[in-house]
């Protein structure tokens, strides 16, 4: 049973992604159904077939991952972009595919630092006329 291999990744959030061909379509999150995993997340079903609709392979992998770091929504997109990886390692005439849908770009954005004499990044102090 051959089984492909991707990262993904998104804020603070990383995912190590395994997709087994010739499976039913169950995904795995840190060794729960992802649906037990993802129980308060609404969109989260959404979010981690896009790859398998777009390119209509939906129910045609097993996946499996292992996900750290960020919150849920975070932890979701970095399955998706784990999962486009795996399946363009599996098949690279899928890049274009899944290129023009945006799931190969990671999404670069990071959270900013909060910055000394501020009360957030940029946020500055309340001015106080009195």
């Amino acid at each position: 049973m051959e089984r492909i291999y991707a990262t993904g990744k998104r804020k603070t959030a990383v995912a190590r992604v395994w997709i087994i061909p010739n499976g039913e379509g169950k995904v795995i999150v840190n060794d729960k159904p992802f649906t037990e995993y993802f129980k308060d997340h609404i969109v989260a079903e959404d979010v981690i077939y896009a790859p398998f609709r777009v390119t209509g392979l939906l129910g045609k992998f097993d996946v499996m991952c292992t996900v750290c770091g960020g919150g849920k929504s975070a932890q979701a997109e970095a399955i998706r972009h784990g999962i486009a990886r795996a399946l363009v390692n599996y098949n690279p005439e899928l890049k274009p595919i899944l290129k023009k849908a945006g799931y190969i770009t990671r999404d670069p954005r990071e959270k900013e630092r909060k910055k000394y004499g501020l009360r957030g990044a940029r946020r500055g102090q309340q001015y106080s006329k009195r």
